[in-house]
């Protein structure tokens, strides 16, 4: 579905290399990590597959077509709270579809129909990033780029959302790219793990994990979980 070809990227203040060329693929239905150290070009990454940013060497193709642009069948989710204030949860679905049944079928899937009514300031900020991707599912596309939208949270509501994430991925099937620093979250979520490194930017190892969905927290307890663990943190060195 999604074809990486030989793309590189210089910030245009820089004079270092960003990404050198980097080529990958990322298949229908698949969930990939891009996984790496702070500085390494992971959201440089995001923003040129979203089609915010123009690699000056090399192409991406989504289904065989290049992309220019951003476009509606692709959703970026980050970090940053981008709820608005004034507006209801139902409100802040409404603005990218006018297809009641939808919000609500899409409300149901992460849990929170019963808060329709509610403005920002009353939820937490688990049910803040479910609100975020509802609003991103409820408009059907292709892939979900997410770029590490549970940073800012506490390890217990990181949990249960990885936890609600890999559900929704089992239940959707969407192809999901997720870009983080964090081993254990792209272990959980993933079907394969893509680890880059730095100076500049290229990959340096995949690694398929091999857990079947919908996954449960226990398998982290689990010596192929630490396994894994292991691999990938001696893959940056």
């Amino acid at each position: 579905m999604i074809s990486i070809q030989n793309i590189s990227y210089t910030y245009p203040k820089k004079k270092t290399m960003t990404l050198a060329p980097i080529s990958l693929s990322i298949a229908t239905g698949e969930f990939v990590s891009i996984l790496g150290p702070s500085g390494c070009g992971k959201t440089t990454l995001a923003n040129i597959l979203a089609g915010y940013f123009k690699p000056q060497a090399g192409e991406i193709l989504i289904d065989g077509k290049m992309v220019k642009k951003s476009g509606k069948n692709r959703i970026v989710m980050n970090q940053e709270n981008d709820l608005f204030a004034w507006m209801t949860v139902w409100e802040q679905m409404k603005l990218v579809t006018s297809d009641e049944s939808q919000i609500f079928h899409y409300l149901k899937l992460v849990g929170l129909e019963e808060y329709k009514s509610y403005y920002p300031k009353a939820l937490s900020g688990g049910m803040k990033k479910r609100v975020s991707l509802a609003r991103a599912l409820v408009v059907h596309p292709d892939f979900l780029i997410l770029d590490e939208p549970f940073d800012s949270l506490d390890e217990k509501m990181k949990s249960s959302l990885h936890t609600e994430l890999n559900r929704i991925f089992t239940v959707t099937k969407k192809t999901i790219v997720l870009i983080t620093h964090d081993i254990d979250e792209a272990i959980f979520l993933s079907d394969r793990v893509i680890v880059l490194g730095n100076n500049p930017t290229a990959v340096i190892h995949q690694f398929a994990i091999n857990f079947p969905h919908p996954r449960e927290m226990k398998i982290q307890a689990t010596k192929k979980f630490t396994d894994y663990r292991v691999m990938i943190a001696e893959s940056y060195r």
